[in-house]
């Protein structure tokens, strides 16, 4: 598969979108979406240290709702999207959890087939993404091209996530990606959500330099694992948007 190159002008590209992940509480959960973040990501991998079971997200994705439905949070022409994130799980097993808990978006953060994402006989098909952690420019490009999800250029849902590799870890180290890479990859697939070691001290430069569609934090703006700092929540949306 081949992915065509498209590049918008500055003009005509929308703010980056955010997405604040690992969300273990309902308060960050609601201070992240009055802040503008676009994305919630519930971490449903029990070796993280943001993992939330299935129960707990089912129990806070309904009271997000409500707290969101009353105070209009939802109500944007383009509302946020709730995200579990997953690992080496059968699509059968996630579409099980997705519909459950009402979510709408699944990230895939392990060694996932691409038939996951990219198969229309796939429960998850045109409802998931695929994280990949490329060390060089030559596996940036030939992974981006097996796991893009194509059915979703230009969407509210982003087609990739590039993180920082790892030796052992699926995402959420705090490590800096390489930004250079993530340049030539967002050159080609527009819908590229960035993700690595970013804060609200380097957002804007990374946004300024790869033109992502989207970003994702989860440890810089944080106190303690899953627990946000909402001052940061914040700073960060502000300066990815800004950028």
């Amino acid at each position: 598969m081949q992915i065509e190159v498209v590049r918008q002008s500055d003009e005509a590209r929308p703010a980056v979108r955010v997405k604040i992940c690992g969300i273990t509480r309902l308060e960050d959960a609601v201070a992240a979406l009055t802040a503008g973040a676009d994305y919630l990501g519930f971490i449903l991998y029990p070796p993280s240290p943001r993992y939330v079971n299935a129960e707990r997200v089912a129990a806070l994705v309904a009271e997000v709702r409500v707290h969101a439905s009353t105070r209009a949070l939802f109500a944007r022409p383009a509302p946020p999207l709730l995200v579990g994130v997953f690992v080496n799980e059968t699509p059968d097993h996630v579409a099980t959890v997705l519909d459950a808990c009402r979510l709408d978006l699944v990230q895939l953060s392990g060694d996932e087939d691409v038939s996951y994402v990219t198969d229309p006989a796939s429960p998850l098909f045109g409802r998931a993404y695929k994280a990949i952690r490329p060390r060089t420019l030559s596996e940036a490009n030939t992974q981006s091209n097996y796991y893009a999800n194509i059915t979703t250029t230009m969407s509210s849902r982003p087609q990739l996530l590039l993180d920082a590799p790892h030796q052992t870890l699926y995402g959420g180290t705090g490590e800096t990606g390489d930004w250079d890479i993530a340049t030539e990859v967002a050159r080609m697939l527009p819908g590229l959500m960035l993700a690595g070691g970013l804060t609200p001290d380097n957002v804007a430069m990374a946004v300024a330099q790869v033109r992502p569609f989207a970003v994702d934090v989860a440890g810089g703006v944080e106190i303690a694992p899953g627990q946000k700092d909402h001052d940061k929540i914040v700073t960060f949306i502000r300066k990815a948007k800004g950028a």
